[in-house]
C-alpha cells in the first residue's frame, strides 16, 4: 500500500520538513493545473493524487502542532 508507506514517512518528518513538503506539493499542484488548462497534461488523475497528499500533509502538521 503506497498510502500507508507515505503516511509513515510523514510521521517521521519534523514540522519544518512537513512545511517544506507542503510548499512543494502546492507548487506541483499549480503546475499541474496550468498544464491541464493548456491541454498539456496527460495524466489528469495526478491532480487528485496531489490534492490528497496536500490534505495528508496538512493533517500531519495539525496533529504535530497539537502534540
Amino acid at each position: 500500500m503506497k498510502t500507508k508507506k507515505y503516511m509513515e514517512d510523514l510521521k517521521t518528518k519534523s514540522l519544518d520538513e512537513l512545511n517544506d513538503d507542503l510548499v512543494a506539493a502546492k507548487k506541483e499542484l499549480f503546475n499541474l493545473r496550468f498544464q491541464n488548462a493548456t491541454n498539456q497534461l496527460e495524466n489528469t488523475s495526478r491532480i487528485k493524487e496531489v490534492r490528497k497528499n496536500i490534505a495528508r500533509i496538512q493533517t500531519m502538521i495539525s496533529a504535530k502542532a497539537q502534540a
